[in-house]
């Protein structure tokens, strides 16, 4: 038996060996910098080999199952298993085959334990039904730690850019050259929108507690004598709540002015926005001109579903609690709110409800820088109304700006998923899921974080365009896809 044990350890040592050999110091400090920086992996990796450690113990039992549990332990050779994929800067897909063949040598492992038993003895088969019943309830065990470790460590690698993978998806329309020559014109002072239509902006996630979410926008747009809007929604309720109360906004805008209504939404804002025009199409495509989504998870968003779905971070260190108690208690929502935007909730949604293809559509997405001078940039996000200490000519309290460092939550966020996933995103929405299919796209060069479109910082640049700005080019391009689409559609007809 001491024999025994000594060659199976030998085994794995063997086994730890072809594991983890890896002749790219790329994808090995990579794999060490994730374990090292993000506790759970290392949590569940630790669990991963105690457990693996005491099957072995198990599987040494006897003669017969000792080469099995060798087989069980061993894992195939890859033709190049210094090779964690390069893809987009990742090694995630490499985890990925690494877990696959993991699970196939176990499967291969349990096969040839029931084809050893089935040619033994009489006598040792009443042993080895015992043994290889001991073999399989090991492997159904090891099984599904291996689907825990590989949930924890791909998170949502296999989730990023789906919509850009399906193949039953219309493509996309690069409109960022259109969109620089328009705004250059605003700058210059050269306006297009039409008085004729009414602008609903809808904002996103936790709006509610951020008074002067579109604020500016709104005013910049009210001074050029246009009908601007902003959806009084819920911004912490589900998706299809929301979907009713922007419907309902818009048949409200409509009777009351006998204009048609162009949608901007922001952030989680287009996606409600979205589901609107995709569940109620019939009543609103006669009310609607169209829809832009800024910086919107379209197809969905790592970080919704890195923190909710099992198997995930969230399991190891408790957020998915935390995020609960913060969305239900603190703030009075609903955490389907964040549920919806995971990106199996979103695939589900989109292949029951996908939007229209007469609606003209542009979707704008971004990427956050990650300069150590973000760090210091603040955000006016609201303000606070003090009493009046000294007398003042006006009577009016004095007003003190409330700021917060939004940038540099966006940054950190932003590295750790090009850390993690190799992905571009501007803090929590990825470039490849804001794009929506069939629309046309623009992807601008300039750094933008996902606050900078409804927030403005404490420090402006007045060499660089503003919010606003932005959000009337993108507006105006919209219009000028309406109208393609409009005598697209009138061409067709004659």
């Amino acid at each position: 038996m001491l024999t025994m044990e000594n060659q199976s350890s030998e085994k794995v040592e063997s086994t730890t060996a072809l594991t983890v050999h890896n002749d790219d110091s790329t994808a090995e400090s990579y794999t060490n910098q994730i374990f090292n920086s993000i506790p759970a992996l290392s949590e569940a990796a630790s669990y991963l080999q105690d457990t693996t450690s005491y099957l072995t113990r198990c599987f040494t039992a006897s003669d017969g199952i000792l080469g099995e549990g060798i087989e069980l332990r061993t894992m195939p050779p890859s033709r190049d298993q210094g090779s964690f994929s390069r893809d987009n800067g990742s090694s995630t897909s490499g985890w990925s085959s690494f877990f696959e063949r993991l699970a196939d040598a176990n499967t291969s492992s349990v096969h040839v334990g029931e084809m050893s038993s089935a040619g033994s003895s009489s006598q040792v088969r009443s042993g080895s039904v015992t043994s290889t019943s001991n073999v399989q309830n090991g492997s159904s065990i090891f099984q599904g730690l291996i689907s825990r470790a590989r949930k924890t460590v791909l998170g949502s690698a296999d989730d990023i850019g789906w919509l850009q993978r399906a193949t039953n998806l219309p493509p996309v329309q690069d409109g960022t050259k259109r969109f620089n020559q328009l705004l250059e014109r605003i700058r210059s002072g050269e306006h297009k929108l039409p008085d004729s239509l009414v602008y609903l902006l809808v904002p996103g996630l936790f709006s509610n507690h951020g008074p002067l979410y579109f604020v500016n926008t709104k005013s910049f747009f009210s001074k050029m004598g246009l009908a601007c809007h902003i959806a009084k929604i819920h911004s912490e309720a589900s998706v299809e709540k929301n979907a009713r109360e922007i419907k309902e906004y818009i048949e409200e805008i409509y009777w009351g002015s006998k204009k048609r209504v162009l949608l901007f939404g922001h952030s989680k804002g287009g996606v409600d926005s979205a589901a609107a025009l995709s569940l109620y199409w019939s009543d609103l495509k006669d009310k609607v001109a169209g829809l832009v989504l800024a910086q919107s998870p379209y197809g969905g968003s790592p970080i919704a579903s890195d923190l909710l779905r099992e198997g995930q971070l969230g399991d190891y260190v408790k957020l998915r609690t935390l995020t609960e108690i913060l969305i239900c208690k603190v703030l009075k929502g609903d955490l389907q709110a964040l549920e919806d935007l995971t990106y199996e909730k979103r695939r589900e949604f989109l292949n029951k409800h996908p939007l229209p293809t007469e609606l003209p559509v542009v979707s704008f997405h971004t990427e956050t820088g990650i300069a150590p001078g973000i760090l210091t940039s603040l955000s006016h996000v609201a303000h606070a109304e003090l009493p009046i200490v000294a007398p003042r000519a006006d009577s009016q309290p004095t007003k003190l700006p409330v700021v917060m460092p939004l940038a540099a939550a966006m940054a950190a966020c932003a590295q750790l998923l090009q850390i993690r996933y190799g992905e571009k995103s501007d803090g929590l929405v990825t470039r490849r899921d804001a794009e929506v299919p069939g629309s046309v796209v623009v992807r601008p060069d300039r750094k933008l974080d996902h606050a900078w479109m409804v927030y403005s910082p404490m420090n402006v640049d007045t060499s660089e365009t503003d919010a606003s700005q932005v959000c009337e080019a993108l507006l105006t391009l919209l219009v000028e896809v309406s109208q393609k689409k409009m005598h697209e559609i009138t061409r067709k007809n004659e």
